[in-house]
């Protein structure tokens, strides 16, 4: 494996991952993007092959728009679930995006700032129409902050996977998170998150194994210790094992164009009607869309002039 480019962190790190990624049993060898933000749509899929899926249900917290986020796939692959989103216009959009799945019962979405002290009643409230009781195969998290903290106030639910974002620019070896603030919103910096071994501490305190991490140095994955076959993933559970740099010059890119809606569930001889409720407001968006480009237009040609 060459990484391109930039070394992250340092050579060592590299070093690591290529020692790591000789064992075919290792997770980056998995990876692969379909709607995910890198390479966990591969990672997800590998390690439920190896360890089984029983409801086929995800939570996913911080979804954005939902069309890059890592369980819009498996709504394809037959899954349901909850979405929370704390942005008001991304779930606007996600309603016309995800329409089908929203009408047929098969995705919940609910806006909320999330914090500690909101995220169970959140999560009771948004799984009540799932109507109910068993686990989830799937939580992922990744809300550019305090997600540290969210995890541990999870107590509801023990999915048998977690997969939550962590800061790879701290070395394995550092126990870092930020400090907790409810109102906090990621400024860009490196003032976010929790260093990975701070959560392998989190997880084996919740029950579960690290698994492993992906290329970007972005997600780690959790396996629930009561249902991790050590013979399937490596004999590596450690931060200072699995650790991934946050390598920023690595870029996955899905095949395909880019995407507009969620193309599961549609019904026939609708076309794009299947992401609206009618024609008047087919008609509406396309106007919109034009009125943004001609307005997007004259801007550029404002600012282009002396």
């Amino acid at each position: 494996m060459e990484f391109k480019r930039r070394i992250c962190g340092g050579l060592c790190w590299d070093e690591l991952t290529r020692d790591r990624m000789r064992d075919p049993r290792a997770l980056e060898n998995f990876g692969y993007k379909v709607y995910s933000q890198n390479d966990e749509d591969g990672i997800i899929h590998e390690i439920f092959r190896r360890i089984g899926t029983k409801t086929k249900e995800f939570i996913e917290l911080g979804v954005g728009n939902g069309l890059e986020c890592n369980t819009h796939y498996l709504l394809h692959c037959g899954w349901h679930g909850l979405w929370i989103e704390g942005n008001k216009a991304f779930c606007r959009e996600i309603g016309s995006s995800f329409r089908p799945v929203i009408k047929n019962g098969r995705l919940k979405v609910v806006h909320g700032f999330i914090t500690r002290e909101n995220i169970e009643r959140m999560i009771r409230y948004g799984r009540k129409a799932q109507r109910t009781d068993a686990p989830p195969d799937l939580l992922s998290i990744d809300i550019d902050g305090n997600d540290w903290y969210v995890w541990e106030a999870v107590t509801s639910v023990r999915p048998r996977l977690v997969c939550i974002e962590y800061n790879g620019k701290f070395p394995p070896d550092l126990y870092w998170k930020q400090a907790y603030d409810a109102k906090h919103i990621w400024d860009r910096s490196d003032w976010q998150g929790a260093s990975l071994k701070a959560m392998e501490e989190l997880g084996r305190q919740k029950g579960y194994v690290l698994a492993g991490t992906n290329l970007t140095g972005v997600n780690a994955f959790f396996v629930r210790e009561d249902l991790y076959p050590k013979e399937s993933f490596t004999d590596l559970r450690t931060a200072q094992e699995l650790y991934n740099p946050s390598r920023k010059e690595l870029e996955f890119i899905a095949p395909g164009l880019s995407a507009r809606y969620c193309l599961a569930d549609q019904e026939e001889n609708k076309g794009l009607l299947n992401y609206f409720s009618g024609k008047a407001e087919y008609r509406l968006s396309r106007n919109l869309g034009r009125i943004k480009k001609i307005a997007g237009r004259i801007k550029k040609n404002i600012g282009g002039r002396d």
